[in-house]
């Protein structure tokens, strides 16, 4: 599989606002069962290896696998503040939990645990999310192992379809969208 012809450009958002920690947060979009919206920010942890799969990571004790059932598509909405550029980028959800079979993608699981801080591995041995606020004792477990992941602990990956990339610099501004066709990405210059 070839690497998308927007990644490179996104590589480059990513370098030139690498000074801003937030610049690697993005906001995700999903549907509730219910119908109604769902939108939190969730932090950008790279590409899956050799694909243009984004990845991010969850607890699949929060409502995020729920809503990935009933309705897989997601759009994430990231905006750079150096460069003054925004990327909406949509697409298919996948939730790697400890029970997925293909191996390729639990040793990816694996790694990006492997890659958090201590402090973040952490919150996924607190308490249920969501529930009612439990004591302060739940927020101090033992720390989990730093090789081996929580069972509760998920990688997340997009898989984009469409990407809608928006320089909001310059008169006119700049706006791109890419298409993911059969035969490939398609790139359209369109008004902003």
């Amino acid at each position: 599989m070839s690497l998308a012809p927007w990644r490179s450009i996104l590589a480059r958002a990513l370098h030139r606002n690498r000074s801003l920690p937030y610049a690697r947060y993005v906001q995700l979009a999903t549907v509730r069962p219910n119908g109604k919206p769902a939108n939190r920010t969730i932090v950008f942890r790279g590409f899956l290896e050799e694909t243009n799969q984004l990845k991010f990571v969850t607890d699949d004790r929060s409502e995020k696998p729920k809503q990935i059932e009933s309705c897989p598509w997601a759009e994430v909405c990231w905006y750079f503040p150096n460069t003054r550029e925004q990327f909406r980028i949509a697409g298919k959800l996948s939730l790697i939990d400890h029970m997925n079979p293909e191996e390729k993608l639990q040793k990816a699981r694996q790694q990006i645990w492997q890659e958090l801080s201590d402090s973040a591995r952490l919150q996924f041995a607190w308490s249920h999310p969501g529930q009612p606020r439990a004591t302060a004792d739940t927020f101090l477990p033992p720390a989990p192992s730093q090789t081996e992941p929580l069972e509760q602990f998920c990688l997340l990956l997009l898989e984009p379809n469409e990407v809608d990339h928006l320089e909001l610099r310059g008169d006119p501004q700049n706006r791109y969208q890419y298409h993911l066709k059969e035969t490939g990405w398609l790139v359209e210059e369109v008004n902003p």
